[in-house]
């Protein structure tokens, strides 16, 4: 037995075998049908049972036309069994329509005789026009008041969807294409809102008199590209008649479009045709319905957004006064084909494409055959910017309709010809699968539906679509057709901007597109390359040429450019991958690893396009790369690991020099790693845990490198001295203590020995300090590796004090000399490198200075705070905002480290939890302790945050340091981008780190100045 017959159940009869092999899924009930009113005699028929069989669902074909034989009367009725049985078109396009749409077949069933639609629109002319639709909608309202129709909005539905029936059998049977079906559709709503508009100027004819109105179809319907149903876009603009002055004229043509809207979108007892929807224009849905055109040329040149200009290149006068509606076209069109030249036109775009992605719920991403990805958003989307870049000059692309601009741009040379058959016959797969969800009950849906019978009449219904063989597995065919045109979709996406600007650049050979050097520019331009020429010359050096390198190279660059595109500065993304390519051109393994490994690719466009410190530290060494094409190359690696390496290579240098420069290059490598998986997001989820990993990260470089060079001078002073005579420990401070280091930050350190026993104090002191300065000047000489600049002004006395003292002289210095800023600096005290004995005992000595026990005398709190003051008022660089200064500046990270920090200098010798070097760490002990309420430690805890990640956002995109907001536009949206910012919000960063700042500006008053 087949398949379908084991569906059908094991206890079936003859007849009900007969009918699954035809493919009924309900043979029982298909017998019972066959057997009712209307079908007696019908059941033997081979024709009209192989017909049903033929059909998307017999048993939906079947039930159809049960009911509409049962409805229609004795004559009508034999009058269709005539038919059904000896006029094949007739049948085929009756029960096309029944086996695929259940509202069509509720309408037929409540209007039996509208069947014949079937036969006359299909004598009169192969392709109704306008005039066709408008005369059979005025000839269905006259026959609707003659028949008894309840309102004339009831049987102009009536006559809408006697209409659709028509458009709908001849889409099913093949007799018309995707692009003349959705012709027709728009034809139809143009001709609908003629009607309604007729019968609006009937009901209010002082109205009609005043004003001469127009109706401009946007979208879809503009486009002459409709669904089966969807709202139907329009723009109303009226005129004045002669002497009727003006405000009385948008009065009475807001009434009459009122009314049409009405007569459309309101159910009645023959439901809704569709709703009319004016929110596209000026203003959306707070604009006044109706303007005159000079109100909509002043708002077009004033207020309009790029998006705006964009939803008018589907512009098209559809109803209304012909006249009116053309001057208004005429007049919008320069507007409309300049938007590519706006200064905001990029970012724009980018933030309509990222509106539409978001507003898709999760649950529905993968359904979504119009706005998901490798949907039909993505095609109407490449081929209007492609046609608002071009279209300036370029007379020939300016169609509203997706297809037939599709093709201009082939023929233009702007879209390869084998791009542009791919892509359109992808648009009209998606399009026809969305027809045939939308006619089944003919609902505004663009999802896919998850039934497995819904998705076999799918299938069935769009079998000369689909490549594979439905019969086996119709389900499967479907879902493997639609996932191929989606994929495809997304790849041409990419390619339709990108790729043709090789072929401009590349000499390739004919065949390939067009595109000239000056549009090229043009698409360069409106896609964010601030320097379009010098894009240019780096296309041309990495492209051109018939070598392998330049053949890999055209493959990756379309979708890497699309990525660069996407950065806030395209320019230097681009700029960074030449040098990079440039410098590991030869180098097997480097273009294989981006052909090969997409992620690797899209990594490393994200990193060279996110600024400039991660590209700097690259292309000193450009082999790091291979760091992205490793699933845990971006890890970062633990002191320990670090301190392994940098002491092996240090012990491989045959000099003191050499031993630093390799402690720097391995400190290089580590930078790039930890600044590329910071760019990359996969230092952590939440901005805090990855700020406090990229600081511990930094941290164990910085160790791990200071260990190596203290190291490496220790040995080059014993190679030509002798034994080193003392023990020298280096003590972290600021935020190397706290292991809160960013990228721009100095290592802040105290240098400490103690001579060995036996060697005189004055030998040990010159050696220690010989060793500590040289570590300094190595570590921070000019050279290809990245400075790591020493810093020990916090050391006793300053400048003025000795670089390195004895254990016993700090003592003795803290003892009597020790000021309250001096404690308040060493709560950050940590040993990082050297003798760990020594480094130990020196946290010993400071432990009481940093943590006194009597807390904070009342000498001392003044003076604190008064050099806080101080810092305040003249530190602050001159021109500096102090609300955006991420240091000093109100609500800044000196805000919140001393106002921390003084909680610990009161509190720390009785909490040992506050006896930490870290400041979030100590601020949540402080909270936990009841010292500060849990929702002030939150708004300190968020502003120091925020400043920190400002700090290393800024280092990050300009590559040098810097404690405000960068003052350069493309900088500041790269700071902006790093901080989870999208394209063009900028400004609400620096709004957002004003608020939050200010809130922990009124929480340091109370708390440190009390």
């Amino acid at each position: 037995m087949a398949v379908e017959e084991q569906r059908a159940g094991s206890r079936v009869s003859r007849p009900e075998i007969r009918l699954v092999r035809r493919g009924f899924t309900d043979p029982a009930q298909a017998v019972r049908l066959l057997a009712g009113p209307g079908l007696e005699g019908l059941a033997d028929d081979p024709v009209l049972l192989d017909a049903l069989g033929a059909t998307a669902d017999p048993d939906l074909a079947l039930l159809g036309l049960a009911r509409l034989l049962e409805a229609a009367d004795e004559a009508d009725r034999h009058t269709l069994r005539d038919t059904l049985t000896t006029s094949k078109p007739l049948r085929d396009r009756l029960l096309g329509v029944l086996g695929v749409s259940t509202a069509l077949a509720d309408h037929l069933a409540r209007h039996p005789h509208d069947w014949h639609v079937l036969v006359t629109f299909e004598l009169r002319d192969m392709h109704p026009g306008p005039e066709d639709f408008r005369r059979a909608l005025a000839e269905g309202v006259q026959d609707g008041g003659r028949q008894g129709a309840r309102t004339p909005a009831d049987a102009l539905r009536t006559a809408y969807r006697r209409c659709l029936l028509a458009i709908a059998a001849r889409d099913l049977t093949g007799t018309t294409d995707l692009a003349q079906t959705a012709a027709e559709l728009a034809d139809l709503a143009g001709a609908t809102l003629q009607t309604a508009l007729d019968l609006a100027a009937e009901q209010d004819p002082d109205a009609a008199r005043a004003c001469r109105l127009a109706v401009i179809g946007m979208g879809k319907c503009g486009g002459r590209e409709l669904n089966y149903v969807s709202d139907v876009d329009v723009i109303f603009v009226a005129e004045p008649r002669e002497g009727v002055d003006e405000h009385v004229a948008v009065r009475a043509a807001t009434r009459l479009a009122a009314a049409l809207t009405r007569l459309c979108s309101d159910t009645t007892g023959e439901g809704t045709i569709w709703p009319v929807d004016a929110n596209l224009r000026p203003e959306g849905r707070n604009g006044p319905l109706v303007r005159t055109l000079a109100s909509h040329l002043a708002y077009y040149q004033r207020w309009a957004k790029t998006w705006e200009f964009q939803a008018l290149l589907k512009a098209r006068p559809v109803a209304g006064d012909a006249e009116l509606g053309a001057a208004y076209v005429e007049a919008l069109a320069p507007m409309v084909w300049q938007a590519a030249a706006r200064e905001n036109f990029v970012t724009d775009v980018q933030q309509m494409r990222r509106r539409v992605i978001d507003s898709i719920p999760a649950t529905e991403l993968d359904r979504q055959l119009k706005l998901g990805p490798g949907g039909l958003r993505d095609v109407e989307f490449s081929v209007q910017l492609l046609q608002l870049v071009h279209g300036r000059t370029d007379r020939a692309l300016r169609s509203g309709n997706t297809l037939e601009a599709l093709a201009a741009l082939s023929r233009g040379g702007y879209v390869g010809r084998a791009d542009a058959a791919s892509l359109d016959t992808a648009y009209r797969f998606l399009r026809s699968l969305e027809h045939r969800i939308q006619l089944h009950r003919l609902r505004r849906t663009h999802l896919m539906p998850t039934g497995e019978e819904d998705q076999r009449r799918l299938a069935r219904s769009l079998t000369g679509l689909i490549n594979d063989d439905t019969r086996s597995d119709p389900v499967a065919a479907l879902q493997r057709e639609w996932k191929r045109h989606a994929v495809e979709v997304r790849r041409l996406h990419e390619k339709l901007f990108y790729r043709p600007l090789l072929d401009a650049v590349a000499e390739l050979p004919a065949g390939a597109t067009g595109l000239t050097p000056d549009a090229a520019r043009a698409r360069l331009e409106a896609l964010g390359y601030a320097d379009p020429a010098a894009a240019l010359r780096h296309l041309s050096a990495l492209a051109s040429g018939v070598s392998r390198k330049a053949a890999i190279q055209r493959t990756l660059l379309p979708v890497l450019l699309g990525w660069f595109a996407d950065s806030a500065d395209p320019d230097a993304g681009l700029l960074n991958f030449r040098q990079v390519s440039d410098a590991l051109g030869r180098t097997p393994w480097y273009l294989r690893l981006l052909r090969d490994e997409s992620a690797a690719a899209e990594q490393l466009a994200r990193v060279l396009s996110a600024g400039r410190l991660a590209p700097d530290l690259l292309l000193r060494a450009p082999e790091a790369v291979a760091m992205l094409g490793d699933p845990q190359g971006l890890e970062p690696r633990g002191r320990a690991a670090l301190q392994q390496e940098v002491l092996a290579a240090v012990g491989r240098a045959g000099s003191t020099a050499a031993a630093v420069a390799a402690a720097r290059s391995v400190r290089r490598r580590e930078l790039f790693r930890t600044a590329a998986a910071d760019v990359l997001g996969r230092l952590g989820e939440d901005p805090a845990e990855a700020l406090d990993a990229a600081g511990e990260a930094l941290t164990a470089i910085n160790a791990a490198t200071l260990q190596g060079a203290l190291r490496a001078c220790v040995a080059g002073w014993e190679a030509e001295h002798g034994d080193l005579p003392t023990r020298i420990a280096v003590i972290a401070m600021g935020r190397l203590g706290g292991r809160e280091l960013g990228y721009g930050s100095d290592a802040d350190v105290l240098f400490v020995h103690e001579p060995l026993l036996g060697s005189l104090d004055e030998d040990a002191a010159r050696a220690a300090q010989a060793v500590c300065h040289e570590l300094r000047t190595l570590l921070g000489a000019p050279s290809t590796e990245p400075p790591l600049l020493v810093d020990a002004d916090l050391r006793p006395e300053g400048r003025s004090g000795p670089l390195v003292r004895t254990l016993a002289s700090y003592a003795a210095y803290y003892r009597r000399w020790s000021h309250a800023w001096e404690s308040q600096a060493l709560l950050r005290a940590e040993p990082v490198a050297g003798d760990e004995d020594l480094g130990a005992r020196f946290r010993q000595l400071v432990d009481p200075l940093r943590y006194p026990g009597t807390g904070v005398p009342e000498r001392d709190l003044m003076e604190i705070r008064r050099i806080k003051a101080r810092i305040e008022a003249e530190r602050l660089p001159r021109g500096a905002d102090p609300t955006t200064h991420t240091k000093i500046g109100r609500g800044g990270l000196a805000d919140v480290e001393w106002t921390v920090q003084l909680l610990q200098l009161q509190h720390g010798h009785e909490l040992p939890a506050l006896r930490t070097t870290r400041t979030r760490a100590a601020l949540a002990a402080a909270a936990g302790a009841g010292l500060v309420d849990p929702a002030d430690a939150e708004v300190l805890d968020a502003a120091w945050v925020l400043a920190s990640r400002v700090r290393s956002a800024v280092m990050l995109v300009r590559g040098r340091p810097g404690d405000s907001f960068p003052g350069e536009a493309r900088e500041l949206a790269g700071v902006a981008r790093y901080l989870g910012y999208g394209a063009g919000h900028s400004g609400e960063l620096v709004d957002d780190y004003r608020r939050t700042t200010r809130r922990a500006r009124a929480v340091v008053e109370r708390l440190f100045y009390g």
